[in-house]
């Protein structure tokens, strides 16, 4: 058994009430909370002590869309200037050539930049597999860095020549897409409280995949009780691409494919009326928004707002690191909270009186990347620091030049109006990812110096 203090912060519990305590700290367990409350009521004595005065203790933060292996594809010239599909076309051929230790090097790139920036749990989807690669490379180096991994069994099958986006060299075919799906189950999924491992069966998107790998990859998700999720919405292209072959829009296809439902998450849902918010609400859908994909792509403004008022689960997600480049999510809580004020704007937010239309607050952009991101993914036991919820929390320390007097006037809005950097401690099960600002579990110079050699080599073939 070990067990964990953190004393003397400003603890953000992200409870149902929004409890906010100056002066407190956690007592940690064998990887679980057992107390929270101000220093003075928790015990005195642990394995490890840590005086965290000055610094602010929040939530782990969840991200739930992104796709690690891009990180090998950041800012190359040819994809920097174009929209989302003439992005992937780009990309594609240059994927192509990715190697298993490839796809390992950059999950711990990802994963490490994601830890720096509170990250404790994330999705990835990964959906091609080129040269021998597996999901298995991705598990592997995510517990070696520490951070919660729902690792997504990604699948293309609808190549050129069947009249899907993907060149034919980066699909598979479906039937061993499906049986990989159930070997990665039996070995890797873990649904208990506190796991670090689940898998999520993920076909790409309505483009890259067929109607028969939809249904068949729905009927195993709820044999085994796993979630399901996709790319949906996300341009007026792939609006069109569903018109013309299925004769659905976007929403209408999924549900003709049996994808909605409590059980499912949508990464971007930009273009959706308000008919299919609501097929969203009523079916418990959730939606991964992924502000800075979307506007680094040019695909468009989510409507974030009304999910929020349907009462859809939204979280949060850095998306591609090709597309967004960047694996900082304390960033893209900000970027979330700016760009929803942006459309307020654009809406006339500016000319209206009604004093019901409120802007986004710094506490609710905290909120989805934290406890609206465990919803999204379906886990009851991470999102917030109570009693009984795993020991996930990243912790700043206020007193820095980039806080500097908006944290006396107010620190949690300081973490989200000014601008993010690294944080100080990550801690993922009461364990530390990150300490002092550096990650422990792996040497980053080494591992950027390995990143940069694959990443060159890539563009180099």
């Amino acid at each position: 058994m070990s067990s964990l203090l953190i004393k003397n912060a400003y603890v953000v519990t992200m409870d149902d009430q929004q409890t906010e305590l100056k002066d407190a700290g956690l007592f940690i367990r064998d990887g679980f909370i057992e107390q929270v409350g101000p220093t003075a009521s928790l015990p005195t004595q642990a394995d490890e002590v840590l005086d965290l005065n000055g610094h602010i203790v929040l939530p782990g933060l969840v991200n739930t869309h992104h796709h690690f292996y891009q990180t090998l594809t950041r800012a190359v010239p040819a994809a920097q200037n174009a929209n989302l599909f003439n992005w992937l076309k780009t990309l594609y051929p240059i994927w192509a050539r990715m190697t298993p230790d490839d796809i390992f090097t950059s999950t711990q790139t990802a994963l490490a930049e994601l830890a720096l920036s509170g990250c404790t749990t994330a999705s990835d989807h990964l959906y091609l597999f080129p040269n021998g690669s597996k999901l298995d490379d991705e598990i592997e180096a995510g517990l070696q860095i520490g951070v919660r991994l729902h690792a997504s069994r990604g699948s293309m099958s609808l190549g050129e020549s069947q009249g899907g986006l993907p060149p034919d060299s980066v699909t598979d075919k479906e039937d061993v897409i499906l049986a990989d799906c159930e070997r990665l189950i039996q070995r890797y999924h873990d649904p208990k409280p506190g796991s670090m491992t689940q898998i999520v069966l993920a076909p790409c998107s309505p483009f890259s995949v067929t109607g028969d790998l939809m249904r068949e990859s729905a009927k195993m998700a709820r044999k085994y009780g796993l979630h399901l999720h996709t790319h949906l919405a996300e341009t007026e292209d792939e609006e069109q691409f569903c018109l013309q072959k299925f004769g659905y829009r976007p929403v209408g296809y999924m549900q003709s494919v049996d994808w909605v439902g409590d059980d499912v998450w949508f990464a971007h849902s930009v273009y959706v009326n308000k008919e299919e918010i609501d097929v969203f609400a009523r079916h418990k859908c959730g939606v991964a928004h992924c502000p800075s994909s979307n506007m680094r792509l040019a695909s468009g403004i989510a409507p974030l707002r009304e999910y929020l008022a349907a009462g859809v689960n939204v979280g949060l997600g850095v998306d591609g690191s090709a597309s967004n480049d960047s694996s900082h999510l304390l960033a893209e809580v900000r970027q979330a909270m700016l760009l929803s004020r942006l459309r307020e704007g654009i809406t006339g937010y500016s000319l209206s009186n009604d004093p019901s239309r409120k802007l986004m607050t710094a506490r609710e952009a905290l909120w989805l990347g934290s406890r609206g991101g465990a919803a999204v993914l379906g886990r009851t036991d991470i999102g917030s620091l109570e009693p009984g919820k795993c020991a996930d929390f990243y912790a700043i320390n206020l007193n820095t030049l980039d806080y500097a007097g908006g944290a006396v006037h107010d620190p949690v809005s300081a973490v989200i109006f000014c601008h993010p950097r690294h944080v100080d401690y990550t801690v993922v099960g009461g364990r530390f990812v990150v300490r002092n600002g550096q990650v422990t579990t792996i040497d980053t110079n080494r591992l950027v110096e390995k990143h940069n050699q694959a990443a060159r080599r890539l563009l180099a073939d």
